[in-house]
């Protein structure tokens, strides 16, 4: 079995792999491009809901640190650009 490592953050901007994909999008809709990317069409499945975004990646063999990273890419974009 496939160890999970799940990144936790005290920023509240931060998408981390314990957060549900349903929360994730609900908080950032920008993010489906992204889900969109990597093959998870999650987005309406009702697993979603309740399963973190790490259980989610590592049943579709995603890797998490990735999909992290560009999640997070963006948010960083997104914010940058309101600051503006």
């Amino acid at each position: 079995m496939q160890k999970v490592k799940i990144i936790m953050s005290d920023n509240n901007n931060t998408i981390t792999g314990d957060m549900n994909i349903q929360e994730i999008v609900s908080k950032y809709p920008q993010t489906l491009g992204v889900f969109f990317e990597y093959g998870l069409g999650c987005i309406g499945c009702h697993a979603s809901s309740y399963e973190s975004l790490a259980e989610g990646v590592m049943m579709h063999g995603i890797d998490l640190d990735a999909i992290l990273k560009d999640l997070n890419d963006l948010i960083e974009k997104i914010d940058a650009e309101k600051e503006q």
